[in-house]
């Protein structure tokens, strides 16, 4: 038993060793893009402590959603972001999960490639919206009376840049068109839509983005509106952005690894155009082989079925047919 765990512990490793030797290839050709995209998470942020800075408390607006779901209160706040929490993490894992397992239909690198694309259109867009009205936070710590409800002027650049992570991430105000949580949450769900392979898991993620939509609105962390823009304003960026963008090939056609290098994929290209010719040439001979000919193009002789008859019959047959006085 111990030699079976140590023989497979052996082959799990060199599978993690090769998927990242790949990986790491992809990473040296790709950084520029997922560094971009890594960067702007952080202006994100950024501009969700400046809109802070402008936030004014004020009465909390009609909203329909808080009218039909019951409020859960400030002491259950975490539900939210628990099930956020819950979401970001099993993408994050089912994301890198080809390094492990043998079902790999996607790269790892141009995975995040394209999820930090989808997260930088739909929160470039949530900047403009939010910078360009601030509404009254419904959230607890955002209301009339909370100290947290307007900043204080920063006293210096470094207060700003620092944006106080993590509690000035968890306790902003301001920012609410449209919901970011959302935004994590629906580009997760229709990744994993497309890439994955479980229709169970996929029919749970949408229910999950569903309910984690009705807790958002249930704990007064966003208005209705914010959540309800977020689900038609992310899917409608992810459709129209996927769509521009290179599609990623799929691993489960036999594809060891991607073209990295211009020689690489020069040599591809030239497999690919001389493939028609060499299939052309293999179903030739193919075709030889079954009408009884050779597969040597100058060895023209017809090969000849003996039909379970002995060599000594053929001799026979070929001496008759010969020409007299030869």
């Amino acid at each position: 038993m111990a030699i079976y765990i140590a023989r497979e512990a052996t082959k799990l490793w060199r599978k993690v060793c090769a998927e990242t030797s790949v990986e790491l290839q992809l990473l040296f050709e790709k950084w520029h893009l997922l560094l971009a995209g890594i960067v702007f998470q952080y202006i994100h942020g950024l501009a969700a402590r400046g809109v802070h800075y402008l936030h004014r408390p004020g009465p909390i607006l009609q909203d329909m959603g808080f009218m039909a779901l019951p409020e859960l209160g400030q002491d259950k706040g975490y539900l939210s972001e628990t099930v956020f929490t819950s979401i970001f993490l099993s993408f994050l894992l089912w994301s890198f999960h080809p390094f492990v397992y043998h079902s790999k239909r996607f790269y790892t690198v141009l995975l995040w490639r394209r999820v930090l694309a989808f997260l930088v259109a739909s929160q470039f867009l949530r900047i403009i919206t939010f910078y360009s009205t601030q509404l009254p936070g419904p959230n607890y710590h955002c209301r009339e009376g909370s100290k947290l409800a307007t900043l204080p002027p920063p006293k210096n650049v470094r207060e700003v840049l620092l944006i106080n992570f993590p509690r000035g991430v968890l306790f902003g105000c301001g920012d609410l068109i449209f919901s970011s949580h959302m935004i994590f949450t629906l580009v997760f769900v229709r990744t994993y839509h497309k890439y994955g392979s479980k229709r169970l898991i996929k029919l749970f993620a949408w229910l999950m983005a569903i309910i984690q939509s009705l807790l958002i609105i249930a704990s007064r962390k966003h208005y209705t509106v914010d959540v309800v823009v977020a689900w038609y304003t992310v899917n409608l960026v992810v459709f129209f952005v996927d769509k521009n963008l290179p599609e990623m090939l799929d691993r489960t056609s036999g594809l060891a690894l991607l073209p990295v290098s211009a020689k690489d994929k020069s040599d591809r290209m030239k497999e690919e155009l001389h493939k028609p010719e060499k299939d052309n040439k293999i179903k030739d001979e193919h075709h030889k082989l079954l009408n009884g000919n050779t597969v040597d193009s100058t060895d023209r002789r017809q090969w000849m079925p003996m039909n379970g008859k002995h060599g000594e019959d053929m001799n026979h047959t070929l001496s008759d047919a010969a020409p007299n006085g030869t």
